[in-house]
């Protein structure tokens, strides 16, 4: 209903909306089954020392090479203060790196954190899943940038081994 409201009276341009892509990061395990892949990679490696992801099904992706716009929520954070501090942008912004990898690259770059041989298995997609499954998500970010938000975005590689480190690592301690 508040959207809709603030079309009717012509509001757009003085609120700010943000839609977040694949946020991942610290204290994100309350999400249960809704946390990132890393969380869910991170648990799977510490029981098992395999990681499961799904199999493609469709021939121009391989397994483990559907995509994703991941942003650390160091990112997510910093994108979401660019708005609050800066009371001229208003609108509908993409809160993405604008780079789609992956879900290969994201597993192995926590492997990698981990300091460990990478184990990946493909599983079977569940049925219900299969006609709705998108194979790429990425944030198109041209709006962001016009706002005035020029940061670099972490590296997936980075972000995930500063996560595994400096989160999970020292809780195993």
């Amino acid at each position: 209903m508040f959207d809709l409201w603030v079309l009717r009276h012509n509001l757009l341009d003085r609120i700010v909306g943000l839609k977040y892509f694949n946020v991942f990061g610290p204290y994100e395990d309350s999400k249960g089954d809704m946390r990132s892949v890393v969380s869910k990679a991170y648990s799977q490696i510490r029981q098992t020392g395999k990681v499961q992801l799904f199999r493609s099904y469709r021939p121009e992706y391989a397994d483990g090479e559907q995509m994703r716009d991941f942003v650390y929520v160091k990112d997510a954070v910093d994108v979401t203060l660019h708005f609050a501090l800066n009371s001229e942008a208003g609108g509908l912004f993409n809160c993405g790196t604008g780079q789609a990898r992956t879900w290969k690259d994201l597993v192995l770059a926590v492997y990698a954190g981990l300091g460990v041989q990478p184990q990946i298995t493909f599983i079977e997609m569940p049925e219900q899943l299969r006609g709705k499954y998108q194979y790429f998500t990425q944030a198109e970010i041209s709006k962001l940038r016009k706002s005035g938000y020029m940061r670099t975005f972490t590296l997936l590689e980075d972000a995930v081994r500063e996560y595994v480190q400096d989160f999970y690592l020292p809780q195993e301690a």
